[in-house]
């Protein structure tokens, strides 16, 4: 056999060999790569009061961080249980510190210069009533003049005593249950005042996450029922990847496991880690446009990318999804 025939054989052979190992490779690399699709999670965000849409502060595509302003209900009426509680609950405050302060000492000395009072009165009434019974025993007057004296010095007496159990009374320490009903009362002021501080600030919400604002629902001065969601989001920690693999490979598959997601446009594949793994299997969805795997059995399986990456799916967008 002629040098150059030989070497074109040895060639051919080669040739083929190389092209069933590439085959061969494609054909594994195939098995292993799956087809599926971006999702995410939205937010819908609402207020638990309903109420006219008074401001709106954010619009569709929008990127916002935590606690950044979306929207604003009307506010008079919560405004308006707000100071009406901050006012109750400062009276009922005041009363309190009145109750365990008791009398203050101004009052105390005044009750005591009408005691002082009242007693010279009395001083006073019992000499004429002493005088009077001499004068009745002698003849000098009359015994309804007698009567009147004795009368007058009852009535002092009577004033001198009521005066002494009013500095009593001021001066008695206070009622233990008299101060624990107001500060029942003070507790009391304080809740009705946290409820309705909690009700005007639902008619101000704020992003509990950063993300991006995928769609507003109202506009501003439009009527929002107690509920209904203003503001549709999407954080980026809650988008992910869907896909299917068949029976024969759901086995081999765990949680956490690293698997890497190629899509168009995408300049890098980007990594993500699978965390569900469906427990009952499904005829192939119909998004899936594939021959081979039409009436075979599949797991639907998702899996998360880093937070760092998930911007660059986008829903609905399809992944090719290889196993690691």
């Amino acid at each position: 056999m002629p040098r150059l025939r030989r070497l074109k054989i040895v060639a051919a052979v080669f040739a083929g060999t190389l092209l069933s190992i590439l085959l061969s490779a494609c054909a594994e690399k195939t098995a292993e790569t799956y087809q599926g699709y971006a999702e995410g999670e939205y937010v819908y965000v609402a207020s638990p009061l309903g109420g006219r849409l008074d401001s709106l502060a954010v619009r569709r595509g929008m990127e916002v961080e935590s606690g950044a302003p979306l929207f604003a209900l009307e506010s008079e009426k919560e405004t308006a249980a707000v100071q009406q509680a901050q006012a109750q609950l400062a009276t009922a405050q005041a009363q309190l510190s009145d109750i365990k302060t008791g009398r203050r000492v101004p009052e105390v000395e005044v009750i005591e210069a009408q005691l002082a009072q009242a007693q010279a009165q009395l001083t006073q009434a019992k000499t004429q009533a002493e005088r009077d019974e001499k004068q009745l025993a002698i003849g000098g007057i009359a015994e309804a003049q007698r009567d009147d004296s004795r009368s007058r010095f009852e009535t002092a007496a009577a004033r001198v005593r009521e005066l002494q159990h009013q500095i009593e009374v001021a001066r008695l320490p206070n009622r233990g249950e008299q101060i624990k009903a107001q500060e029942a009362q003070v507790t009391a002021m304080r809740a009705a005042l946290a409820q309705a501080d909690w009700a005007l600030r639902q008619k101000s919400v704020t992003a509990s996450k950063s993300g991006e604002v995928v769609d507003t629902l109202y506009r501003e001065g439009e009527w929002v029922a107690a509920g209904a969601p203003v503001v549709k989001m999407l954080p980026p920690q809650n988008i992910k990847a869907r896909f299917f693999v068949p029976e024969t490979k759901v086995g081999a598959l765990r949680k956490g496991q690293a698997v890497r997601l190629v899509c168009d446009g995408c300049a890098a594949p980007i990594n993500a880690t699978i965390s569900y793994i469906a427990d009952q299997a499904e005829y192939t969805p119909p998004v899936i446009f594939s021959n081979e795997t039409r009436a075979k059995l599949v797991f639907m399986i998702e899996a998360y990318p880093q937070t760092s990456d998930a911007h660059l799916l986008h829903p609905g967008q399809p992944v090719s999804v290889s196993l690691l």
